[in-house]
């Protein structure tokens, strides 16, 4: 399964991708996200192994999160760079999962942040999940970059949310 969603950001490139960067972050506008630690590496670096933990609902998800790409990998290099990347490959039982986000100009205090994801499912369970609830995926990516659209214009933390 793939899928790419979009959303627009009242902020300049520089600022989005400062704060997406930062580890310290993630918490603020990641629903769910019970821990994210490095196993190997250094966050946001390509080829840094994470430990990714989620509370969904009344599940817990534990996955692998490996970084694959950074470009610029040295983010004081933006301004050169046309566009900002993060690339990562996701991995949990039943499931391989690749991310790639991409950030681009949309105007000089405008971000646009397009987010292409691809699934592939090796147990039953999570190919039933895919295919009687396809878009649930969708939705899932579009509820984490909503909540970080509303983190970084406004500082809504979602740890705040009462739903």
């Amino acid at each position: 399964m793939k899928y790419t969603v979009s959303i627009e950001i009242a902020l300049p490139r520089r600022t989005v991708v400062q704060l997406l960067a930062d580890p310290a972050h993630l918490p603020q506008w990641l629903r769910g996200l019970v821990l994210h630690e490095p196993l190997s590496g250094e966050h946001g670096r390509p080829g840094t192994t994470s430990r990714v933990v989620l509370q969904m609902g009344g599940r817990t998800m534990e996955c692998t999160e490996t970084v694959t790409r950074r470009e610029p990998e040295d983010l004081r290099d933006l301004a050169q760079a046309g566009v900002a990347r993060f690339d990562r490959e996701i991995v949990t039982d039943g499931m391989w999962s690749a991310v790639g986000d991409r950030l681009t100009e949309a105007g000089p205090e405008t971000t646009l942040w397009e987010s292409e994801s691809e699934y592939r499912f090796s147990s039953l369970p999570m190919k039933l999940v895919a295919l009687l609830m396809p878009g649930s995926f969708r939705k899932q990516s579009r509820q984490h970059m909503t909540d970080f659209k509303a983190f970084a214009e406004h500082g809504t933390d979602v740890r705040d949310a009462t739903d």
